[in-house]
């Protein structure tokens, strides 16, 4: 179901479902560590179940029946989204090998098109993958590895078909348009040997989707899979990659705040893999190589990250040297090694940032922005040998740009500026502010409105907040984001504690024992923004998604006074039960991150916060809250059953909306269009909740 069928309804069907479903209750009790909770919706968990999607159809029917009065707001909306949607387009080429690598879309159609030439932009057009036609009859198409060889023979992609994030490995001959070989199942990462014929790739666990293990096998029919390795502890999930140089295959073991890196030669995959350091709890670290050294980024004795070398061939502890040092308010993120440069992509005083190391300083060079809120990441670099540094930058006021910097001069070039029709940034103003924690700690917020919208007078606002995993959400550039500017809200960031902001303090502030940081921290800036004149209680609305929606769940349950309305998305809200469920994908390795409810304490500690065990009898905001009946990563029956349990206590008249989309997963529709429709359906949402129907 799309959210085009959403808002449209007949007058019969949006009579008969005027009245919101209710799930049967079916009481179960779960006791644990001698506390009995009592689920009268757990039996939501039967996927197969018609009963189950009968009412997930059921929730749809009285969605589209509540927003049949706003279909012509929508469909206004998602024509204003479109209209600055410059729907035929190509992105920034980057060049590979000698040729010129790029995507482009085409007006009309959901996905991209991926292309190259060789040499010069000026050359044949190659088009090595067109996703509308793999999308050909399905309601959803997801791409993940993208590996070309270095020979440029031979391209090996993944797609996935549902949304639950499961691919099928492809290997294509590029020279004839032939696939070669067997799918292969539940792959998550693959990269070429060094060899064009090779592929090392990592599968993933059916039922946990962990991903554990790591394989080798050459592209040619009947050929056989090698194991290469396997990791058995399950706080850990396995990465791969390949070095700009081309030289190594790093496998990374991963967990939540411990990784162990083993690596090959990109030349030699069939030798057994090499151990770098091994796993200490708590400590991570990552590899890159360059003229015969590796370069490690490692949280060691340093917080927020250090860099250091050694000889790749005498990599043992002992001959560490120091390069950088940790140091104070910046947090080196990420390394990326070339011939005669270092780029650190990391984040300085709050703000994302890039540092330039050459051979002739071991002192890092920051880049500098004139705005004072923005966003700048290192782009999409395939060349080794190089004296350019692609990167990206734009803020909630410039649309994304990529430039060029030439590293020996410090200047950059613009190679693309997204183009946003009809947008004219001088009508828009952006600004951080900053909000008193509780315990005096600011909290950074990010602010966009048009410049006509007062300050000091209480405008509508849409909040919006993440604060999980140490994760930053950064001030970005949306033109889906304009129609609601254009209408007098403005839009704001709440950066809170459980986030990446100011490094691995701030994550560890809003964390395990720490996580009701995140939800008093978000509630602060609330206040704060009222206290301001921003906004007032009754034209302020929250939206969060997956880690966020929990968030969203944890403080309407708390201050449902405080909010008019919240989009809830994907929402983890079923804390203890999922936590408690190892064969659930991602709850081992999630240990990490909200604590083992095993343990008595963690559980004691997790049960004050988990929202659908705190819904109580009190008037709750008006509630959109979304699931995908395909998602692995937060199951569709979390939503389910708060939005079930919400409604059934609410003490309130405002509605409490349940959109399941059943065609898709945790990311919402994969169709450029289709997900507009969703974002204009949000928007149409928000803003009827603040009275703006026009």
């Amino acid at each position: 179901m799309n959210v085009t069928e959403l808002v449209s309804t007949s007058a019969t069907e949006a009579h008969a479902s005027d009245e919101p479903p209710m799930p049967k209750r079916v009481p179960k009790t779960l006791t644990v560590h001698g506390d009995s909770r009592v689920d009268e919706f757990y039996w939501l968990r039967e996927r197969t179940n018609p009963e189950v999607v009968a009412h997930l159809e059921a929730e749809n029917a009285h969605t589209r029946a509540v927003m049949a009065p706003a279909r012509e707001q929508h469909e206004a909306i998602y024509a204003e989204m479109l209209a600055h949607l410059k729907q035929t387009d190509t992105s920034a080429p980057y060049r590979r090998f000698g040729w010129w690598y790029y995507s482009r879309t085409q007006q009309g159609q959901q996905y991209a098109v991926y292309c190259r030439r060789r040499e010069s932009l000026s050359a044949d057009e190659e088009v090595l993958l067109d996703l509308n036609e793999l999308a050909a009859g399905k309601t959803f198409l997801g791409l993940g590895t993208f590996a070309v060889s270095d020979d440029g023979n031979l391209l090996a992609y993944a797609t996935d078909d549902s949304g639950y994030r499961q691919y099928t490995l492809f290997v294509r001959d590029l020279r004839t348009g032939a696939l070669i070989g067997e799918p292969i199942e539940r792959v998550d990462e693959a990269v070429w040997a060094a060899d064009n014929r090779t592929l090392v790739y990592a599968t993933e666990d059916p039922v946990t989707k962990r991903a554990d293990s790591v394989w080798r096998r050459a592209v040619a029919p009947g050929s056989e899979a090698a194991l290469v390795y396997r990791e058995d502890d399950e706080l850990f999930d396995i990465g791969l990659e390949r070095t700009r140089s081309g030289t190594y295959i790093m496998l990374y073991s991963l967990a939540k705040d411990t990784t162990e890196v083993r690596y090959l030669r990109a030349d030699q995959t069939a030798q057994t893999p090499q151990l770098f350091a091994a796993r200490v709890d708590g400590v991570r670290y990552d590899l890159d190589e360059r003229d015969g050294r590796f370069y490690i980024r490692t949280n060691e004795d340093a917080p927020d990250f250090r860099v250091l070398t050694t000889p790749v061939d005498a990599p043992q502890r002992a001959n560490w040297t120091e390069l950088i040092p940790q140091r104070p308010h910046i947090t080196i993120t990420r390394i990326e090694a070339f011939r005669d440069f270092v780029a650190l992509g990391g984040r300085r005083d709050g703000l994302s940032s890039i540092e330039l190391l050459t051979n002739d300083s071991n002192v890092p060079v920051p880049l500098t922005f004139d705005e004072a809120d923005y966003t700048v990441s290192i782009g999409q670099n395939a060349e080794f040998d190089t004296g350019l540094l692609r990167y990206t930058y734009e803020s909630l006021v410039t649309p994304r740009a990529t430039y060029d910097l030439d590293v020996a001069s410090l200047t950059p070039t613009l190679v693309k500026e997204i183009e946003v029709p009809g947008y004219d940034a001088a009508r828009y103003v952006a600004e951080r502010v900053f909000v008193p924690a509780a315990d005096g700690t600011p909290i950074p917020i990010s602010l966009v409105r048009r410049r006509d919208t007062l300050v000091g007078t209480p405008a509508p606002l849409l909040l919006y907040a993440y604060g999980s995993y140490g994760i930053s959400i950064d001030p970005t550039f949306s033109a889906a984001r304009l129609p609601l500017l254009d209408r007098g809200m403005t839009f704001a960031i709440a950066h809170i504690r459980g986030g990446g902001e100011y490094g691995e303090a701030w994550r560890l502030a809003g964390n395990l024992s720490n996580k009701r940081t995140t939800f008093s921290d978000f509630i602060d800036c609330a206040d704060g923004l009222i206290a301001a004149g921003r906004t007032a209680a009754d034209r302020l609305v929250i939206q969060g998604a997956s880690a966020g929606g929990l968030l969203m769940g944890a403080v309407v349950n708390s201050r449902p006074e405080l909010f008019r309305a919240a989009v809830v998305q994907v929402p983890f809200v079923d804390v203890l039960t999922t936590m408690l469920d190892p064969l659930l994908p991602l709850t081992t390795s999630e240990y990490r991150e909200w604590g083992n409810p095993n343990d008595a304490d963690v559980y004691a500690y997790m049960r004050t916060y988990s929202p659908l065990d705190n819904v109580r009898a009190q008037p709750y905001p008006a509630l959109l809250i979304e699931v995908s009946y395909n998602d692995s990563q937060t199951p569709y029956w979390e939503g389910t059953k708060f939005a079930a349990k919400v409604r059934s206590l609410t003490t309130g008249s405002r509605p409490i909306l349940l959109k399941a989309n059943m065609g898709a997963g945790h990311g919402g529709s994969s169709g450029r269009y289709d997900a507009l429709h969703e974002r204009a359906f949000d928007l149409t949402f928000v803003l009827r909740q603040v009275g703006i129907t026009g």
